[in-house]
């Protein structure tokens, strides 16, 4: 099992905070994580952006991060202020 995790506007974009997925050996990184997601369409394209950061098990990582079962993996946009 996959915990996924979604933040700030991309929370607001879908419409939940989270969710559990099946682990796969196709998931084999966040990216085929997040092309999983893409394939919902709709608000799920808000996961193409180019500036989206992710997370693995709470730490800061890149999209080519290795998944395994148990995992939790957040999604976010950048953080910009002022």
């Amino acid at each position: 099992m996959i915990r996924v995790q979604y933040f700030a506007r991309y929370r607001e974009a879908l419409g939940l905070d989270g969710e559990q997925l099946n682990w796969s050996q196709s998931l084999a990184s966040l990216d085929d994580l997040r092309r999983l997601l893409l394939e919902r369409g709709g608000a799920w394209d808000v996961l193409g952006e180019q500036n989206l950061m992710c997370a693995r098990n709470q730490e800061l990582c890149s999209l080519d991060e290795p998944l395994a079962d148990g995992d939790e993996v957040a999604f976010f946009p950048t953080v910009t202020g002022g």
